[in-house]
């Protein structure tokens, strides 16, 4: 049996308490992991810092594709909050019996753009998918993600979906969509309207705004995965004026703007 030393035990009890202390004093093991579909990554980070800075609370977040966060929350995945890039995730964990009842809300409507970094390049009617006139054409994995999914309904609505499909390379999630289009690996893309509309700044390059008749609409819904007073603190936070703000310069629409489907 190991004998612990007085000296020792206080060393061992000052390393426990480095573990569990944040700088702000707040235990770390209360603080919040919060999951969030790639493309909302960007306003919630803004989102938090100033909730981390209203409350002291420490909000950790963590992004990818909104079908590999969904697959990893049913699986025992250690989140607080689930912010989806749809409707379906939320509601399978609602049924599932895996979020705290009643808390699934519409936190955004999201928005799908036709962009490239390149100036004059797309025309603002986006003729130049029927044209054809670019190597390759980056979209989301319509199987995984709510934003691929609208790209797809978008080709087919313009019966271009079968006709393009060699010229399309997939993204995981619409941030590795993104990349694709950023780093010319594709030379334009469909992705979401959020990943290039910064607040109070013009958007670089050119576009083509999506009809919003041409997809079935983006409702992003959020959940609670536990009940606890720090999670239905941020859970509220995000639901207040100041946070609908942040997600309205983004590009967003809420669910009771006019502009929102």
């Amino acid at each position: 049996m190991r004998t612990v030393t007085p000296l020792s035990f206080i060393i061992y009890a000052s390393l426990i308490v480095v573990l569990f202390i944040s700088p702000s004093g707040l235990l770390l093991a209360n603080e919040l992991r919060v999951a969030t579909a790639s493309n909302f990554s960007e306003p919630l980070k803004i989102i938090a810092h100033r909730y981390e800075q209203a409350t002291g609370q420490k909000v950790t977040i963590i992004s990818g594709s909104t079908g590999k966060l969904y697959a990893q929350i049913t699986h025992g995945a250690p989140f607080d909050l689930f912010f989806s890039a749809d409707i379906k995730r939320a509601e399978l964990l609602d049924k599932k019996g895996l979020i705290v009842a009643n808390s699934r809300f519409t936190y955004a409507i999201g928005k799908l753009i036709l962009w490239s970094p390149k100036k004059d390049y797309i025309d603002s009617e986006g003729k130049i998918l029927t044209q054809k006139k670019f190597r390759y054409l980056s979209i989301a994995n319509p199987k995984l993600a709510p934003y691929g999914r609208a790209a797809q309904e978008t080709l087919e609505h313009m019966n271009l979906w079968g006709s393009l499909k060699d010229q399309m390379v997939r993204g995981e999630n619409i941030g590795q969509t993104f990349q694709f289009v950023i780093s010319g690996n594709a030379q334009l893309g469909l992705v979401a309207y959020s990943q290039v509309q910064r607040p109070e700044q013009p958007i670089e390059g050119s576009y083509w705004k999506v009809p919003e008749t041409f997809y079935s609409p983006i409702k992003q819904q959020a959940v609670l995965l536990k009940d606890s007073e720090s999670a239905r603190g941020f859970y509220t936070f995000v639901n207040s004026k100041e946070s609908h703000a942040i997600i309205q310069s983004f590009g967003y629409g809420l669910e009771n703007d006019d502009h929102a489907q």
